[in-house]
């Protein structure tokens, strides 16, 4: 299980994420259709995104899935962030409190 703070990458466009609220979904995080790799990984030569998983993601942005395991991306790629083939979904802010 990745531990809060792991830094990921994907094998098959830009995108690079850090762990922000680890869960035990976290285990199959994709990007593209495929495995996130560490940081420190060789990526594959030649790999490009999963057609179905290419809607891309948008740096500084949080995603989300079911558990409310998150993760933040901080490099900008073309895969989608998928569990397994569940697609992350964006946090949404949270509204500040009216200031009457």
């Amino acid at each position: 299980m990745f531990k809060n703070g792991t830094r990921l990458q994907s094998q098959v466009c830009d995108t690079q994420v850090i762990v922000v609220k680890s869960s035990e979904s976290l285990d199959d995080l994709r990007c593209g259709g495929q495995p996130m790799l560490p940081l420190d990984a060789a990526r594959p030569d030649g790999a490009t995104p999963d057609p179905a998983f290419a809607d891309g993601n948008a740096m500084g942005k949080r995603y989300v899935d079911a558990t409310d395991a998150e993760v933040l991306v901080t490099k900008a790629g073309a895969g989608t962030l998928t569990v397994g083939t569940t697609a992350l979904t964006l946090k949404e802010a949270k509204p500040l409190p009216a200031s009457d």
